[in-house]
């Protein structure tokens, strides 16, 4: 029977919504405390700790964190998940575009673990999950600038897991394809589609579930999985690597 997470202290950035928000439902009904960070917590999951604030803010970033390490004496699981789309060719977008979207797909992802470092490792089974995207390694038409980012977060997870693992904290990633959420529908708006087109051009034919993704994500963060580091997990429906 795989370990639950029953004590354990997790801490999800862009947990109001999405992703964010089925991961934080997984974990809390699976026993552990859990705590976000999000622009918007009036949608969070009922039970968690919510912070409001921007993952691109030194200073909201680091009140969440210590605030939860001094409510539970340390945090166990990272999620680094909040994240923005951008439609464009390398050709769009401002300069000043590309600075805002790699701080908050990339940049976020070290600001947060540098915050939640020193707490994580008081955890006996500290772990740290990144969300990339597919997109990492597929290329996909008017994604530059979005693409550019998530590959940032693969190549980073891979650099964490090498300077971490003798810590004993592991760094895993999971690239999701198409999640059906808000944040995607807002997407197919932006670009005049509905989201029925982008579930056919799955191979499975229909998109991929937040649910699942926090599926995946509890894989990597579980004790049981302390041989998985440095691995990337896609939860993509066969967009990225398969044609019908």
């Amino acid at each position: 029977m795989r370990q639950r997470f029953d004590n354990s202290v997790v801490f999800i950035t862009g947990g109001g919504a999405g992703i964010g928000k089925a991961t934080a439902e997984l974990f809390l009904a699976e026993g552990a405390s859990v705590a976000i960070l999000d622009l918007d917590t009036a949608q969070a999951a009922e039970g968690c700790e919510a912070y409001q604030g921007s993952v691109t803010d030194d200073a909201a970033v680091t009140t969440a964190v210590d605030a939860v390490a001094s409510r539970h004496g340390r945090i166990d699981i990272l999620v680094n998940n909040a994240g923005v789309s951008f439609l464009g060719t390398v050709e769009d977008g401002t300069l000043d575009d590309w600075a805002r979207v790699l701080d908050i797909n990339l940049v976020s992802v070290a600001r947060v673990s540098r915050a939640a470092l020193p707490h994580l490792r008081k955890s006996s089974h500290a772990a740290i999950v990144n969300i990339a995207s597919c997109l990492a390694q597929t290329g996909l038409a008017r994604r530059a600038l979005y693409s550019a980012t998530k590959g940032g977060v693969e190549a980073l997870t891979r650099a964490m897991a090498a300077d971490l693992v003798g810590e004993g904290i592991r760094v895993n990633c999971v690239n999701p394809g198409t999640v059906d959420t808000a944040f995607v529908q807002g997407l197919a708006a932006q670009v005049g589609r509905d989201t029925r087109e982008f579930a056919a051009r799955q191979v499975t034919g229909h998109m991929v579930t937040a649910a699942e993704v926090a599926d995946a994500i509890a894989y990597l963060a579980r004790p049981g999985a302390r041989s998985t580091v440095g691995s990337v997990l896609t939860v993509e429906a066969g967009f990225g690597s398969m044609r019908s």
